[in-house]
């Protein structure tokens, strides 16, 4: 089954709304230079799943820009433009957007990039932001963070994205973020992949917030934090394909409740730390993890099942070491 017949399309409301948008011309202003509409790669379009396909919080899932034009953006300078508007809006990117430092992306978008779309030297910045769709899109050599997710931003959705070679963090969650969804994405040529939680000092915006998904990725050589976590609960990772990770894979630190299921791990000496670093201990519970070539796990006491808020079937860890890298990255969907 490809990965993209495991989640249901739209349907009702929601497919019709797509349909509209795709339908009709961007009616905005555009940016300073042309852009044009391109509809037919914006469908057909999955749902999120996981914690961002959740009906908390006010928000009905993760929508993103449905709804709202579908615009295509050719340069840099317009690219930032739509990102940085208030209006619902689904982005395609077309070729390669260079700019430095992390840049806002505004609610209630999809930024979803044609084949070569490409975001080099910067990066992505949710700063309570809400609804927000990244798909399909290659992120090189950020300054910064390649995508941070911060000041209780929630409802954000990564999937099919190819990310490696930044400076910092692929991924931040950061400062009561929260019910994110991490999804078929390529990690590699990288060091620190994806933290959960600031500081050892945030106790109280993080604690029982970055409820986040990991599913269905592949940590390809990359040294650490596959994620790496502090207070938040549940953090759910399953389905995911570790490989050669140097350093450790999953971090569960400061009473943070990590759920790893259902993963494959190949040649990680340290596939699950309780504690890491000068941070303080934090709850993990293993089950049904394929274990090659690595060490033993760490766990630590109970964790809140991710059924709580939602349902998922997982598929067989054995199998994962190849369904996994034919799957995950950009030009799957």
């Amino acid at each position: 089954m490809s990965p993209i017949s495991r989640r249901g399309l739209l349907a009702g409301a929601a497919a019709t709304a797509l349909t509209a948008a795709t339908a009709k011309a961007a009616t905005a202003a555009p940016a300073r230079t042309p852009t044009t509409t391109n509809p037919v790669w914006a469908a057909p379009f999955a749902t999120a799943d996981g914690f961002a396909g959740t009906n908390l919080l006010g928000q009905n899932g993760t929508t993103g820009g449905i709804g709202g034009p579908v615009v295509t953006v050719r340069d840099t300078e317009a690219f930032l433009d739509y990102c940085d508007r208030n209006e619902p809006y689904i982005i395609q990117v077309d070729g390669i957007m260079r700019f430095s430092s992390k840049h806002a992306l505004r609610s209630n978008k999809t930024v979803i990039g044609l084949p070569g779309a490409e975001i080099s030297g910067g990066g992505l910045d949710m700063y309570r932001r809400q609804n927000v769709i990244i798909r399909n899109l290659r992120f090189t050599g950020a300054d910064d963070d390649a995508i941070s997710v911060q000041q209780s931003s929630h409802h954000i959705w990564i999937d099919h994205c190819d990310l490696s070679g930044g400076q910092d963090g692929l991924i931040d969650i950061v400062r009561g973020a929260d019910l994110i969804t991490v999804s078929w994405c390529h990690f590699h040529d990288h060091s620190k992949t994806a933290l959960l939680g600031h500081s050892d000092s945030n106790s109280g915006p993080d604690t029982g917030k970055l409820r986040t998904t990991f599913h269905h990725n592949y940590f390809d050589r990359t040294a650490q934090r596959h994620p790496r976590v502090r207070f938040g609960e549940p953090i759910h990772v399953y389905n995911n394909y570790f490989r050669d990770n140097a350093l450790y894979g999953v971090a569960s630190t400061e009473n943070a409740g990590v759920l790893v299921e259902h993963n494959y791990f190949e040649n990680v000496p340290f596939p699950i730390y309780s504690g890491y670093d000068e941070s303080g201990p934090g709850r993990v519970v293993e089950r049904n993890n394929v274990y090659v070539n690595s060490g033993a796990p760490e766990t630590l006491g109970s964790v809140v099942e991710p059924r709580t808020y939602y349902s998922y079937t997982p598929d067989n860890a054995a199998n994962l070491r190849t369904t996994v890298p034919a799957g995950v990255g950009v030009g799957r969907i």
